[in-house]
């Protein structure tokens, strides 16, 4: 059975996350493992937890537990709902868990514990987007919607733009929506534009013979990002679906400079793919 991994610091940005989670894991028919990584075993933070009559100190593990309690009623997925404690450098033990689950999807908030300026400074968040072994959906806190209806699909001129295809139809597939197949450019070069015609007709037929609803559009502007986040907030998208494009070494990957800005300024949760998720 299909897995998503949740990692979880308890910040309101990870608890979204989760919510998204579920909300998926029982669209697709998959497991949901929840994950929080402690960087010192012998340190247990405290939380705490209020409920209608009861406001008191817990451990971690005590905190896990309550969350999949409060959330089991919620999970329709017909697999397991659990969750892991784990002791390391939180993004490689999260990249290690997904390997191991076989996990086809991470699904975590964008912020967490150390604010949002920390996500593109090097924090776990980043690299968990930079070195997973599956794509991985960003969600920001202020983003509410949970059902996915409507996912962007923007492409650009490179060829490696069409690998995301095959998950995204996957994934609208069992999510029942409709793929907004879109070109997107910052040039008036004849070359580009014809081959992003042909890559919109194209694709749009792919999904159609898929039985997938879809739109073709076409977008022009000075920025990339702006443009497909722009496109996406007025058609009320709930997933846009980018490349991450990683570049660097198997040692200090680091994602493109769009897909930063991306998940960085989209106010709609970004599933970002990299082509060798898809090999």
């Amino acid at each position: 059975m299909k897995s998503i991994l949740v990692p979880i610091d308890f910040s309101k940005d990870s608890m979204n996350a989760l919510e998204h989670a579920i909300t998926m894991a029982n669209k697709v028919k998959s497991s949901v493992r929840v994950i929080h990584v402690r960087k010192d075993k012998n340190y247990d933070e405290p939380f705490i937890i209020k409920g209608k009559e009861k406001e008191y100190g817990s451990t971690v593990d005590d905190f896990c537990k309550e969350l999949i309690e409060q959330n089991m009623s919620k999970y329709k997925g017909g697999g397991t709902f659990d969750y892991l404690i784990k002791v390391g450098k939180i993004y490689k033990v999260i990249s290690d868990q997904a390997i191991k689950d076989k996990a086809f999807l991470i699904i975590m908030g964008t912020h967490g514990v150390s604010g949002f300026e920390e996500f593109w400074l090097g924090s776990n968040s980043y690299r968990v987007v930079c070195k997973a072994p599956c794509p991985v959906l960003t969600v920001r806190n202020g983003f509410k919607k949970k059902s996915i209806n409507k996912i962007v699909l923007p492409l650009d001129a490179s060829r490696e733009t069409r690998k995301k295809v095959p998950f995204v139809a996957d994934l609208a597939s069992a999510l029942e929506a409709e793929v907004h197949v879109v070109s997107v450019r910052t040039t008036q070069r004849a070359d580009i534009i014809k081959r992003l015609n042909n890559y919109v007709k194209q694709i749009g037929d792919y999904f159609e013979k898929r039985n997938i609803q879809v739109v073709r559009d076409n977008l022009y502007g000075s920025d990339i990002s702006d443009l497909t986040a722009s496109y996406g907030v007025h058609i009320g998208a709930e997933l846009v679906a980018i490349m991450s494009n990683q570049r660097g070494t198997p040692l200090n990957m680091h994602i493109s400079t769009a897909a930063q800005q991306m998940v960085n300024h989209s106010p709609i949760p970004v599933l970002s793919i990299h082509p060798s998720y898809l090999k």
